[in-house]
């Protein structure tokens, strides 16, 4: 377990018991399971260590209970009492007969037909179309959360017993309440390579919503991080041999020569998954490149030419671009940052974008949704959806080349956009509209009315009952902490909208088209019907309830979508 451990420190990836909820209405349960049914920063990369070979069952949260109130209605304590937990749970989608129901429009096997998900609110073009522009989007892979660490029933597995339980890893989380919040969308337990099928499995959903590729963040250049990241270029190809998977070390995590480097990165080049440019040479992408100096890389770079005969396009990654890009411009492809998780913060994309093409570089702009981090004790006021659009709108507004989505699976900051336990397909299904137009230049019609639904299940300023010490206070510089559920609709023509919070229901008109309305955040469930002619055309509930008092402080906004079942 040590051996996989990151030496990331608290600042890394940053610029310059959870109470359980209740299903708000009984005839959408079901519904609401399916949709919400279901990256780290040094905390136990490699789960299997001493403690857990003799593992003894203890309580376990139920899948789709986090530990908001502990174990039970009545103990509000941050830790599990024996024989409090549950390990059977509802049903889980995708558990019983190993295929996935949850990703949206399975692709088929590449040089086949492509059928677009109905899930979205618009026809998402092919593959080969969106890739005719140019503009590539990738998302950032976090080795330590792949869909399953022990392909175990997700009631049992080590997620639930380990991460989204405060007492989980034999109490290491608990001064945080746990290490997560949420986790990967459960898969069933597979036979044989089931690894190997899990890594297709994702490719195949960042594939069916429209992503070119991952970049995956090189932990270490040995262990499970690293053979995770090797199976991952297998699983890529296997499905699309135009998915690609560009390297990126992560120099918070790995201080290597520049020759073990090379020599790393020449290994992952064998594999055709590889992210290359159209002339052949390999892109790399380092986390904090300026942690070497750009004679450092040149070694680097360098040594790959001589030893390997591997042409490199080096497209540095900075926490301070405005300091280092000058530097790094004479050996650097192109350019991009980490960025600001809050839809404040953003109006230096504009001059990071220009300063980047006068230097003649390429810009890969960074796309997020949110960021909440326990066990750093920090977070970013995302404002629902409002840091994913604005981050978004800069992408297409300001010419980006490439985007980032950071990140796919980093669930200890708090950022995926792959399907999880308590956002379902929601942040992912959003970004296939906006990548849309990032790649084509021309906005998708609107043809199915698709509403979305996000909110937290606690106020900002609750104060944990528990026994969690360290809290989460707003990162410098982030927007004001706010109480509000938004809903998000996409509408083939006007219609009116009946938002109820907390019991409270509130109606407006809204115009075709992407239209966000706020509202109060109140204890209770939260749900929005949407009607035109007097008939509905669209409705989501959230499926949690927001609760006043808390064992465990959870940050994260939840969300749903309609286009879901």
């Amino acid at each position: 377990m040590s051996t996989e451990r990151s030496r990331r420190p608290s600042s890394h990836r940053r610029r310059g018991g959870l109470r359980a909820r209740r299903p708000i209405l009984a005839f959408l349960i079901a519904g609401f399971l399916i949709i919400g049914a279901f990256a780290a920063t040094g905390i136990a990369w490699d789960p299997f260590g001493p403690a857990e070979a003799g593992h003894a069952r203890s309580a376990v949260p139920r899948i789709g209970e986090p530990w908001s109130a502990g174990p039970s209605a009545s103990g509000r304590t941050g830790s599990p009492s024996p024989g409090t937990g549950s390990t059977t749970g509802p049903a889980v989608p995708g558990t019983g007969d190993g295929k996935d129901k949850t990703r949206p429009g399975k692709p088929a096997h590449p040089g086949g037909s492509w059928k677009p998900t109905a899930a979205l609110p618009f026809d998402l073009p092919a593959p080969a179309t969106l890739r005719r522009g140019g503009k590539l989007v990738f998302a950032h892979y976090f080795t330590p959360y792949p869909l399953s660490l022990d392909n175990r029933p997700a009631q049992v597995d080590y997620y639930t017993r380990n991460y989204l339980n405060p007492a989980g890893e034999s109490g290491k989380h608990a001064r945080y309440g746990g290490l997560l919040r949420d986790r990967p969308l459960p898969t069933a337990p597979k036979s044989g390579d089931w690894e190997y099928a899990n890594l297709q499995q994702e490719v195949r959903t960042a594939r069916a919503a429209g992503l070119d590729g991952f970049t995956v963040d090189l932990l270490s250049l040995s262990g499970k991080n690293w053979e995770r990241t090797n199976l991952l270029m297998r699983a890529a190809h296997s499905v699309d041999p135009d998915f690609h998977i560009m390297a990126m070390p992560d120099m918070t995590s790995i201080n290597p020569d520049p020759a073990t480097l090379a020599d790393a990165l020449a290994k992952l080049a064998a594999s055709p998954a590889a992210h290359r440019l159209g002339d052949g040479r390999l892109v790399v992408s380092p986390f904090k490149a300026e942690a070497k100096t750009p004679a450092w890389w040149s070694q680097v770079i360098d040594t790959l030419r001589s030893r390997h005969g591997i042409r490199t396009a080096l497209v540095p990654l900075f926490l301070d671009y405005g300091a280092h890009s000058g530097e790094f411009a004479p050996i650097s492809y192109g350019f991009s940052e980490w960025g600001s998780r809050s839809y404040v913060g953003q109006e230096s994309a504009t001059r990071d974008v220009k300063r980047a093409h006068s230097l003649g570089k390429i810009w890969m702009q960074p796309v997020s949704v949110q960021d909440a981090r326990p066990n750093q004790g920090v977070y970013d006021e995302a404002g629902n959806t409002a840091t994913l659009r604005a981050t978004w709108k800069h992408a297409i507004d300001d010419g980006a080349d490439w985007v980032q989505m950071t990140t796919w699976n980093d669930y200890s900051e708090g950022s995926q956009f792959a399907p999880s336990l308590h956002n379902g397909h929601t942040y992912l299904d959003l970004s296939s509209y906006y990548l849309t137009r990032f790649k084509t230049g021309s906005w998708p019609q609107i043809v199915r009315d698709t509403v979305y639904l996000t909110s937290r299940v606690q106020f900002a300023a609750a104060d944990p009952t528990g026994n969690q010490k360290l809290l989460m206070a707003p990162r410098r510089g982030t927007a004001p902490p706010r109480d509000k559920v938004e809903v998000l609709s996409f509408l083939t023509a006007p219609a009116t909208v009946r938002a109820t919070v907390g019991g409270v229901p509130s109606t407006y008109r809204a115009e075709a088209g992407p239209h966000a309305e706020l509202f109060p955040l109140r204890t209770g469930g939260s749900s929005v019907l949407a009607t035109r002619g007097g008939k509905p055309v669209a409705a989501v509930g959230l499926g949690y309830e927001a609760e006043a008092v808390v064992a465990v402080q959870d940050l994260q906004y939840y969300a749903a979508t309609s286009g879901r079942d």
